[in-house]
Order: C-alpha cells, then structure tokens, then sequence
C-alpha cells in the first residue's frame, strides 16, 4: 500500500513539474506576430485584421508613409505585430474624424 501512495506522488511531482515548464513556453501566436509580410501582402493583412475586404483596406491605409518597415536586399517587409498596432491606430485616427 505504501508503495502505490509513493509512486502517486512521485508522479503528482512529476506532471506538476512538467506543467510549470510549460507554463513558460510562448504560444503559438505569440511566434506568429514576429512574421515578416511582404510589401505586396499588406492590404491583404489590414483587411484581415480589419475584416474588411483588400479594397477597402487600401482606400483605408492610403499611401503608408508612417508604416514602420524593414528593408532587405531592396525588398520592404513588415512585422506582423507592428502592422497590426499601425492598423489599429489608423483606425482609431479615422474615427476621430
């Protein structure tokens, strides 16, 4: 009987253990907003976040001056969490309105 009450706790311990490891780890789409969209997939994104169609996105993000980005090898990328920030600012600017 001892035994049993032993092994159920050592193994309490262990899964409790690994929980808390796990607990740590960053999600899924916490790996995602750190992905780099191509100057020619921006309006797709706006929309996406927006839910809104790529045309309306582009009548709504207009020129892009003020949008952050990386430039590599000629090509402008943006970061996917900083392009939703933009988007959502653009937003609240365009209400204010």
């Amino acid at each position: 009987m001892d035994v049993f009450l032993g092994i159920g706790i050592a193994l309490a311990g262990y899964f409790i253990g690994e929980g808390l490891k796990q607990r740590n780890q960053t999600k899924g789409n916490e790996q995602n907003d750190i992905f780099l969209i191509k100057e020619r997939d921006i309006y797709f994104y706006i929309g996406l976040f927006l839910g809104i169609t790529t045309t309306e996105a582009k009548q709504l993000a207009g020129d892009m001056a003020d949008l952050p980005y990386i430039e590599i090898n000629g090509k402008k990328y943006v970061q996917k969490h900083m392009l939703k920030d933009w988007t959502f600012t653009l937003v609240e600017k365009h209400q204010g309105e």
